[in-house]
Formats: C-alpha cells, structure tokens, sequence
C-alpha cells in the first residue's frame, strides 16, 4: 500500500512528559491523619497539592492555567 504509515513508539521519558505543562490529575486520596481528600499530581504522577473537594481541587488547578483531568 502506497499511504501505508509506520507507528514509532514513544520512549518512556518522552510519554511522561505528555502534558506535563497542561495537566494536572486529581484522586481521592487518605491523608496520615486519616482524613479524607483530593490529592492534586502533576502529569508525571508527583503530588502538587490536597484540596477538601473535587470542585476546589479543579478551580486550584485553573487557576494556574493547567486542565483538571479526573483519575479514577
């Protein structure tokens, strides 16, 4: 086939860094005290913030020009 594409995969470190400047992930999380929240990461997995609640975590995000994208 003439339009026939080959596929090259990404290199472990170059699929980290996809939306490592545009997305940030929030999960429910278990604080040390027990408590429960919204832990905030950034898109290579390392943790940024805790909110008290998916809405506050999602506006804590915005607020520094990233997306919110929701883990489940």
């Amino acid at each position: 086939m003439e339009n026939e594409q080959t596929f090259t995969p990404l290199a472990d470190e170059a699929f980290l860094s996809l939306g490592a400047q545009q997305i940030a992930y929030v999960k429910a999380i278990s604080l040390p005290d027990g408590a429960h929240a919204i832990g905030i990461f950034s898109a290579d997995g390392k943790p940024m913030a805790a909110a008290p609640s998916v809405e506050l975590a999602q506006a804590m995000i915005r607020q520094h020009d990233l997306e919110p994208a929701l883990v489940h």
